[in-house]
């Protein structure tokens, strides 16, 4: 009688890909906590995800998570770490924003080229939404240099050489990572 398969064995190629993308990604992937300060002290104001940069600190999200004035906050990792953060500078036009953690030795996601994105490749969303330890869902490449008008009040800026992609992003995923198979962002 042959011995049942362990669970690595059992995965296919598809599978163990996106498993050791999301393994090495989590902890560079933090939840964010938005807080707006207000008469009443700081309350809630937003939540998203955001990728860690830099080992001090640095973390990368997306504008809209973060939008408006006075914007605070903290920053959980799935090593259990809860930092505080400001919002360093964003952009709504392109939708991104870099912020300031409290913290050192975090771990940074490894950027990858655009450049070498081929359509059909697999790609990875993963994010830290609600304090739960990574959400992860894969697709492929639909399309490359894609041109996305965005617009903030009256000012508008067309986008150009967007990745467009299948993989489904979970509520809480925006300002996470899409990232290919060996965990580029």
């Amino acid at each position: 009688m042959a011995a049942a398969p362990t669970e690595d064995q059992a995965l296919d190629a598809y599978s163990q890909a996106v498993v050791s993308v999301a393994e090495l990604l989590a902890p560079s992937v933090a939840n964010l906590r938005v807080l707006r300060r207000t008469r009443a002290g700081r309350v809630p104001a937003g939540a998203g995800s955001g990728i860690v940069l830099t080992p001090d600190g640095f973390l990368l999200t997306s504008a809209h998570v973060v939008a408006g004035p006075g914007r605070q906050g903290r920053a959980a990792f799935v090593d259990g770490r809860e930092l505080a953060f400001t919002v360093v500078g964003s952009d709504a036009l392109s939708d991104l924003a870099v912020l300031r953690a409290e913290g050192t030795d975090l771990v940074p996601a490894q950027l990858g080229d655009a450049e070498d994105l081929r359509v059909g490749q697999l790609v990875v969303a993963i994010g830290n939404p609600h304090g739960f330890a990574g959400s992860v869902t894969a697709g492929v490449v639909s399309a490359l240099g894609r041109s996305l008008p965005a617009r903030a009040g009256r000012a508008v800026r067309i986008i150009d050489n967007v990745i467009q992609t299948d993989a489904a992003l979970n509520p809480g995923n925006s300002g996470g990572a899409l990232a290919d198979a060996r965990g580029r962002v």
